[in-house]
C-alpha cells in the first residue's frame, strides 16, 4: 500500500487521469495535490528582485487555487480527502523536492499529452521527475 501519494496537477487531461488513477488504485492513501506555478529563467531573473513576484504570477497562482480546488472536488466525489498545495519554481525541481522533503512514497504524474510520434516520449517534466526521483514513479497516459 501506498500511504503518501505526491500528485503534481495542471489541469490537463493527462493530469485529470493520473488524479482518476491515483483515487480508484490507492483509496486510502493520503493524496497531496501539488500545483507548481513556473518561475521564469534566464533575462528576467537576472533582474528580478528577491521580494517581487514575476511578470503574470498572481494570476497563476489564482489559476492554480482554482486547479487544486478542482482536484479536492474530484477526491471528495470519490470520499477522499485530500492535501493541496500550491508553489512555485521550476515544476520539476519542486516534485522531486517535495516528494523526498515530505516522505513522499510514490508520485504519480500525468504524462505529456502529444500525437504523432512524440507521443512514445515523456514530457518534459514527467520524464526529469522520473530520472531523478528518489521515490517511484508511476506515470498516467
Amino acid at each position: 500500500m501506498n500511504d503518501r501519494i505526491l500528485l503534481p496537477y495542471d489541469g490537463s487531461d493527462p493530469a485529470k487521469d493520473a488524479l482518476q488513477y491515483t483515487l480508484e488504485t490507492f483509496p486510502e492513501s493520503e493524496l497531496h495535490v501539488l500545483y507548481v506555478v513556473p518561475e521564469p529563467e534566464g533575462y528576467w531573473m537576472a533582474f528580478k528582485d528577491d521580494d517581487s513576484d514575476p511578470p503574470g504570477y498572481e494570476k497563476a497562482r489564482q489559476r492554480g487555487a482554482e486547479l487544486v480546488s478542482e482536484a479536492a472536488e474530484t477526491a471528495s466525489e470519490h470520499g477522499s480527502d485530500v492535501e493541496t498545495e500550491i508553489a512555485r519554481g521550476q515544476p520539476e525541481d519542486v516534485i522531486v523536492d517535495r516528494a523526498e522533503r515530505e516522505d513522499i512514497e510514490t508520485v504519480v504524474i500525468g504524462s505529456h499529452g502529444r500525437e504523432g510520434f512524440s507521443r512514445i516520449l515523456l514530457g518534459s517534466v514527467a520524464e526529469t521527475v522520473v530520472h531523478r526521483s528518489s521515490v517511484p514513479v508511476v506515470v498516467v497516459r
